[in-house]
């Protein structure tokens, strides 16, 4: 695409190409009453692919479909809150300051989501609807890691339709052309007359792509291993690394400490965080929660913990049980448990294990006992 001829001049004055990546002239469109912003729908998109995939890994691990959805409402609208507070705040001087607009810091469609405070505070949203259904949280990352960096994917793209985030000048084939902002003003980390940058949104976005692919991959190779949220553990580290000379990159404003941008001190603090989070559970896998099933479901469901109240919960047992009513019923006519009382151990029991071989014995001599 031939730049327009402000642009070509800047351009050929400093040597570059004469075609670049072209950016977008719009980054919303209406709708009726509404203005329909891409930078929305491009993380609305990542949502979505992110949900869906989720829900077919969770599904293949044995958890019920519907539970990622449910999961999901809490940690965007948390996620969203969080990626908005770090960005605000790690920027600060964007909104607050003399001639500043501090309300605009409510306009997320403008741009400005930190990761740092997305996946945390996200995170929690998955914990707290987990701890209230008793599933395991090393389970549901699992699910998840291989989902995140898609939907990061996806929504980089948002970038791109806000002329945003971009790099340092390059006369590389594939630069991406900026312009100047509809009051003819330069955009946050132009040059004077230079057009062409470094599309670091679609760098970050293809090594999100093949990071999601590389963990999927790992996920079903390594499975056993990477169990404990080791395979999460890996994602972080992944985006890490790529997210640390993505941002050398990058010329728009921000916080420096040390020489380094604020993010690049945060993306190596995480990492070695993760790091270490990954090595300390590779020695404890075995401790971790396996229940991929909420507490108290209905007959022929699977249920965690005790199955009367003089017994004593256990977690890392699986029952298939009908409700007590029926039982006992069935047991007023002979019936054996065998018939009616599915009874199967965790494949992945965190302790006691010996309590299971003696509660098989106990059930193969009483016909009327229920494994504890």
């Amino acid at each position: 695409m031939t730049l327009p001829s402000t642009a070509s001049e800047g351009v050929v004055e400093h040597g570059r190409v004469l075609a670049a990546i072209p950016s977008p002239e719009v980054n919303s469109f209406s709708l009726g009453p509404l203005d329909i912003h891409f930078y929305a729908l491009c993380i609305l998109a990542g949502v979505v692919v992110a949900v869906l995939w989720s829900e077919r890994r969770w599904a293949a691990m044995g958890g019920e479909k519907g539970t990622i959805m449910d999961m999901a409402v809490w940690a965007v609208i948390l996620g969203l809150i969080g990626g908005r507070l770090y960005h605000v705040i790690s920027d600060y001087q964007l909104y607050f300051g003399e001639g500043k607009e501090p309300l605009r810091a409510l306009f997320i469609w403008e741009g400005g989501l930190g990761i740092w405070g997305a996946i945390p505070l996200g995170a929690l949203g998955v914990w707290l609807v987990a701890r209230k259904r008793g599933l395991s949280m090393t389970k549901l990352s699992f699910a998840i890691a291989p989902t995140i960096p898609l939907a990061q994917a996806f929504g980089r793209w948002g970038n791109y339709f806000n002329q945003e985030l971009f790099g340092r000048p390059t006369d590389l084939p594939w630069a991406l052309e900026i312009t100047l902002t509809a009051e003819g003003h330069m955009r946050p980390g132009m040059q004077p007359g230079v057009f062409t940058y470094h599309p670091t949104f679609l760098y970050e976005s293809l090594w999100c792509l093949g990071l999601a692919v590389l963990l999927a991959y790992l996920g079903r190779r390594f499975e056993s291993s990477l169990q404990g949220g080791r395979l999460f553990a890996l994602y972080v580290m992944g985006y890490c690394l790529g997210r640390a000379w993505i941002e050398y990159m990058r010329v728009d404003p921000a916080n420096d400490i040390l020489g380094l941008r604020l993010n690049n001190w945060v993306a190596v603090v995480v990492l070695l965080g993760a790091l270490a989070y990954f090595l300390w559970a590779g020695r404890r896998i075995d401790s971790f929660s396996t229940a991929v099933v909420p507490h108290g479901h209905d007959a022929g469901t699977q249920v965690f913990g005790a199955t009367e109240p003089r017994e004593t919960a256990d977690e890392g047992t699986v029952y298939s049980a009908l409700d007590t009513d029926e039982s006992e019923i069935d047991d007023g006519f002979g019936s054996s448990q065998g018939r009616d009382t599915e009874y199967h151990p965790s494949p992945e029991r965190s302790s006691s294990e010996g309590s299971a071989g003696s509660d098989a014995k106990n059930a193969g001599t009483d016909s009327d006992a229920k494994p504890d």
